[in-house]
């Protein structure tokens, strides 16, 4: 564990760590106000919402430029919703279910060759993980039928584009006002 550490920075795990504190205080505001849509179409509201808390674990990969970024972002969270019970806390599948979509998002770039440098990669890579997330909880917790689960899977999708514009926004905000370095 010391060496996959080592090649961040204290900087890289600052930042990680605050784009995963973000992500879970993102959650526990938004998802309340998502279930009052979701509830009566039957599908987790966290397929709704997702995209806007799956977009800081796509910051975290942005700030920091490297590999690995995004997953140890989702363990911070799965870390955070165990100790503490926000965001939904399913005890240690917290853990697989958190961590998912941040490994989703590193798989993606290391086979698509991108470093999170345009949008249609920031894009794709948190749709990516709001369709990991989505499917994740359904294997563990919901078990949905086959029509919701589409709908689910369909919601995760919009949701999860919706939040990688707002992450590639962010980012190239922050890049503009010279808040983090550009390339």
């Amino acid at each position: 564990m010391k060496k996959a550490l080592r090649r961040f920075s204290i900087k890289d795990l600052v930042l990680i760590a605050a784009m995963a504190a973000m992500g879970i205080a993102v959650k526990a505001i938004v998802t309340p106000l998502i279930h009052l849509v979701s509830a009566p179409l039957f599908i987790p509201g966290g397929s709704l919402a997702g995209g806007l808390y799956m977009m800081w674990l796509v910051m975290a990969a942005c700030l920091t430029g490297k590999s690995g970024s995004a997953t140890l972002a989702g363990v911070v969270q799965a870390i955070i919703v165990i100790i503490t019970g926000l965001g939904g806390s399913h005890g240690m599948f917290s853990l697989i279910s958190y961590s998912l979509p941040g490994l989703a998002i590193d798989v993606w770039l290391l086979i698509s060759r991108h470093r999170l440098c345009c949008l249609p990669c920031v894009f794709v890579s948190c749709v990516l993980a709001n369709l990991c997330g989505t499917l994740a909880t359904n294997v563990i917790f919901f078990r949905l039928p086959p029509i919701p689960l589409l709908l689910a899977l369909a919601a995760a999708a919009f949701s999860g584009g919706v939040g990688g514009v707002a992450a590639w926004n962010l980012f190239k905000a922050l890049r503009k006002f010279g808040i983090i370095n550009g390339e």
